[in-house]
């Protein structure tokens, strides 16, 4: 399989960048003549063979998306789509960390100006996503988190039973949407969460309808530190990827469950989630429609350009 032939891929500048550790193949197809297979994304992510990857990242017109036409018509200036890719060739509705990689290449790459401060938009398969540029970094609005079981989570705070690799009991967990969907589990200490092993997926039940991505989530102690900062730390296995340095998704998630087990004491909404790749800020924030939108923080970098081989 790694000597998948490359099609038009061939011959295609790229660039590799991260974001907290959680890396990606980056690449501009502006004209949207790219038609690129999930074994083709798999050759190219693959550690050993390939450039190496948590996943690939199309930017391509948001016009040019077969069925997101309509988004860019609604939001005429979401004019890049992130077309993400999972590392096996599998399609993801987002991704928080590459949403900020993908805004760093764009710069990069000059296909869009931005200074400190600023914000534009950019289509996805999870909505229209407004970004800002950060002095370090970038935030993201990934828009409102919601339960996956409603009723489950509302009856018992817990919806779903997850069983780590090598665990003969399961331990409850709360299923969480992000625009992606995610399966958070409590741990009591850093030590449980360092020698759990997630070489494989742990197994969910019930999973939701699109696969998950499961974060196991320890809470400091105390949660709030003096600059009321919560604190938390997590380990994630990311569907189509495996075990990753970072989720930024899933680190929302992590914030969004632990805030919810402990909506009865504190309604927090600073958070600083440390990952195995670094610390990512999330923050809870209320929206005009009297809702409240998840804005994802943190750093971007690009490490290598080059050119994709055709042997």
């Amino acid at each position: 399989m790694y000597r998948t032939e490359l099609g038009q891929l061939a011959g295609q500048r790229f660039a590799k960048g991260h974001a907290t550790g959680n890396d990606f193949v980056l690449i501009a197809d502006p004209e949207a003549q790219l038609d690129i297979n999930a074994e083709q994304v798999a050759a190219l992510c693959h550690r050993r063979f390939g450039i190496g990857g948590d996943g690939l990242i199309r930017a391509v017109p948001t016009s040019r998306v077969p069925g997101y036409e309509g988004q860019f018509l609604e939001h005429p200036k979401a004019y890049w789509f992130m077309d993400y890719r999972n590392n096996d060739g599998s399609i993801a509705e987002m991704c928080g960390n590459g949403v900020r990689a993908f805004a760093h290449y764009l710069i990069a790459e000059g296909l869009v100006s931005l200074q400190v401060g600023q914000s534009f938009q950019i289509g996805s398969r999870a909505g229209v996503k407004e970004i800002t540029r950060l002095a370090d970094g970038y935030a993201v609005n990934l828009g409102p988190w919601g339960l996956i079981f409603e009723q489950e989570a509302a009856e018992k705070s817990v919806d779903s039973m997850v069983k780590p690799r090598g665990w003969e009991q399961a331990l409850p967990a709360l299923s969480i949407t992000m625009g992606n969907p995610h399966t958070v589990v409590a741990l009591p200490d850093v030590q449980m969460l360092e020698e759990l092993d997630l070489f494989e997926a742990p197994e969910v039940s019930p999973v939701p309808a699109n696969g998950t991505n499961v974060e196991f989530v320890v809470p400091s102690e105390p949660l709030i530190e003096e600059d009321g900062v919560a604190q938390v730390q997590m380990r994630v296995h990311e569907r189509g990827v495996g075990e990753t340095l970072s989720c930024g998704t899933g680190a929302c998630a992590a914030a969004a469950a632990v805030r919810y087990w402990a909506r009865s004491t504190a309604l927090i909404n600073q958070w600083a989630v440390k990952v195995p790749g670094g610390v990512v800020g999330v923050e809870f924030r209320g929206n005009a429609e009297g809702g409240e939108d998840t804005i994802l923080s943190g750093p971007a970098d690009l490490v290598a350009r080059g050119i994709i081989g055709s042997e």
